[in-house]
C-alpha cells in the first residue's frame, strides 16, 4: 500500500463537467493498493490520515491533526502508485491490487475514513481532474512497507539509498 497525503487549503476532483467532490482545510489523499494489502493495510492507512499531526498549532508547529482542526479528506483511488519503475522507461504495475479487489479496499477506506472525518471521494476507475491549493506546500509518502520493501522483504530496484 502506498498513498500521498497534502495538506491543502482546498481540493476538488472532477470527472468530465461534473464536480464529484469537494473540502476546504483538510487533506487530499491519492490511495494505491497492492496485492496482497488487507485488513491490516486498511487500519494503518486510516489511523494515519486521520491522526497525522501535519496542521499548524498557535506556534506554527505542526502539531494537530485532522480531528483537532477540524478538517476533511478528499480520497482518490490512483492505481499508479504501487508501480515500480526499474529498468527501461515503463512503469511495472505488477505489484498493484486487482481492480475489483482494490476497488473494494478502497471503498472500505472510504467507509472507515467517513466514520471519523468529512469525506469527499473521486470516482474508482474514472479519469479524473484534480485541484487543489497545497498549503506549505506539505506533501508525505506513506508506505506499508517500511523503507519501500516488496512484500517477500526485497528491496526494489528502484530504491535508492
Amino acid at each position: 500500500m502506498r498513498a500521498v497525503v497534502q495538506r491543502v487549503n482546498w481540493a476538488e476532483v472532477r470527472v468530465e463537467d461534473r464536480c464529484l467532490g469537494r473540502i476546504g482545510t483538510g487533506i487530499l489523499l491519492y490511495a494505491g493498493f497492492e496485492r496482497g494489502d488487507g485488513e491490516a493495510e486498511l487500519s494503518f492507512l486510516c489511523d494515519k490520515v486521520v491522526n497525522l499531526r501535519i496542521f499548524p498549532d498557535d506556534g506554527g508547529r505542526m502539531n494537530r491533526s485532522l480531528l483537532d482542526v477540524d478538517g476533511a479528506v478528499l480520497s482518490i483511488s490512483q492505481f499508479t502508485l504501487p508501480s515500480r519503475i526499474r529498468n527501461g522507461r515503463r512503469p511495472d504495475f505488477g505489484c498493484a491490487m486487482e481492480p475489483e479487489a482494490a476497488r473494494e479496499m478502497y471503498r472500505e477506506l472510504n467507509r472507515r475514513l467517513e466514520r471519523q472525518v468529512k469525506l469527499a471521494c473521486g470516482e474508482f476507475g474514472a479519469h479524473m481532474r484534480v485541484c487543489c491549493e497545497n498549503d506549505g506546500p506539505v506533501t508525505f509518502i506513506i508506505e506499508r512497507n517500511p523503507r519501500g520493501m516488496d512484500p517477500q522483504g526485497q528491496q526494489p530496484d528502484n530504491f535508492a539509498t
